[in-house]
């Protein structure tokens, strides 16, 4: 098999599949890693994949130049988002200025990018979306708006950001922004399936996921007007024990060159974990930004943000991915060994993360016996440790 860069390197950015013009790389995203796999027989040989492949093409980091923590001064917008709401505020006002946002969406069954263009949209964008999303197709609609003289602002993963930057000549990058998330790492979309699958549902049927409400973690499917709780209420739920203790994120994520305070785009996003601020505040959310250029400053100061300083040490201690990238867990070879003999995913966590779970029936117990209320109020997760 030949495969653009070392196998098992690929990060799944798709860029190399969107530069081909003989439509001759699959880009295979297997329950364990990425891998761009080249057909040998209608190959020419150009090199176009090569090139534009951040693994053997790396892109420049830039350190911040400026960091601030805050939060949308519309409470609506602060308390339906994960976070503090800054991407959503930067959005509204990139769109008002006559900007296109590109950024990830949940559209039937599938996590991918699309193109906002509208206020009503930007209720799509918002809620953290703990999966490996799909970028193909993104980076042709990306360069077709720059080459028509439109503002694009790009929202995404660090190493999706590197695709564009490398996919787009320095002319088209003129009327670029981008903003990428503090990124934990990221599992294959199988993974989602399976445990949804074992709950008797299925991804393509329901209309919207979230995996998160500010310090509540939990898998929830959206019914009618609300959302419900896959799992037992108020506790974790399997797949995201398995996900806030970096258990199955493919492999290129475990040794992500993102993964430090240097980084890729203008702003880097993200929750403001350790905030020295008062507890009511970091109840409603707070966001951490790090403005890596002046186009960065720009458009994060001209949103309607509330803006505070932030002390740049504390948020490295507790966002380990500024400093280093997730570190492989002891057990993930056996939780894959399980998976691929056809094992469950709920048994697996069990076998893998026993502690881990264990905790979480016992509070189940407790919630169901009325000892303990659960609830977001007073269900609190960090995942600045991986502890989980």
């Amino acid at each position: 098999m030949k495969t653009v860069c070392e196998l098992n390197k690929c990060t799944g950015c798709m860029a190399c599949a969107d530069v081909c013009t003989k439509a001759v790389i699959d880009v295979h995203v297997d329950m364990e890693a990425c891998n761009a796999e080249i057909d040998d027989q209608k190959c020419i040989d150009c090199g176009a994949c090569s090139r534009v492949c951040q693994v053997n093409a790396p892109v420049v980091l830039k350190k911040p130049i400026s960091w601030y923590q805050g939060w949308s001064r519309d409470e609506t917008t602060r308390e339906n988002c994960a976070s503090g709401g800054f991407a959503t505020e930067i959005s509204r006002a990139f769109i008002s200025q006559g900007g296109i946002v590109f950024t990830c969406v949940f559209e039937n069954g599938e996590f991918i990018y699309s193109a906002i263009e509208t206020l009503e949209d930007l209720t799509k964008i918002a809620g953290s979306k703990y999966i490996k999303s799909n970028p193909s197709g993104m980076y042709k609609a990306v360069r077709r708006r720059l080459l028509a003289g439109e503002k694009v602002l790009l929202i995404g993963l660090p190493c999706h950001i590197a695709g564009v930057k490398n996919y787009l000549t320095d002319k088209l990058k003129e009327n670029l922004y981008t903003i990428d998330l503090i990124c934990h790492g990221s599992p294959a979309p199988e993974l989602l399936k399976l445990f949804l699958k074992e709950h008797e549902i299925e991804l393509n049927s329901i209309s919207a996921i979230r995996f998160r409400q500010k310090d509540h973690f939990q898998v929830e499917q959206k019914e009618e007007n609300d959302y419900k709780n896959v799992g037992a209420k108020g506790v974790l739920d399997s797949y995201m024990i398995g996900f806030l203790g970096g258990l199955f994120y493919t492999e290129n994520c475990y040794e992500c060159k993102y993964a430090q305070l240097n980084r890729v785009s203008d702003i880097t996003i993200g929750d403001s974990w350790g905030s020295e601020l008062p507890t009511e505040e970091q109840k409603k959310g707070i966001s951490l930004a790090l403005c890596q250029t002046k186009k960065g400053e720009q458009i994060l100061k001209v949103s309607n943000v509330e803006l505070r300083t932030v002390d740049l040490s504390l948020a490295l201690q507790h966002n380990h991915q500024l400093v280093a990238p997730s570190a492989i867990p002891k057990q993930r070879n056996n939780f894959f060994e399980g998976i691929h003999s056809n094992k469950s995913f709920d048994s697996m966590i069990w076998k893998t993360c026993f502690v881990k779970s264990v905790k979480q029936e016992i509070k189940k117990i407790l919630i169901r016996l009325k000892i303990y209320r659960g609830g977001k109020a007073e269900y609190s997760i960090s995942v600045k440790n991986n502890d989980f």
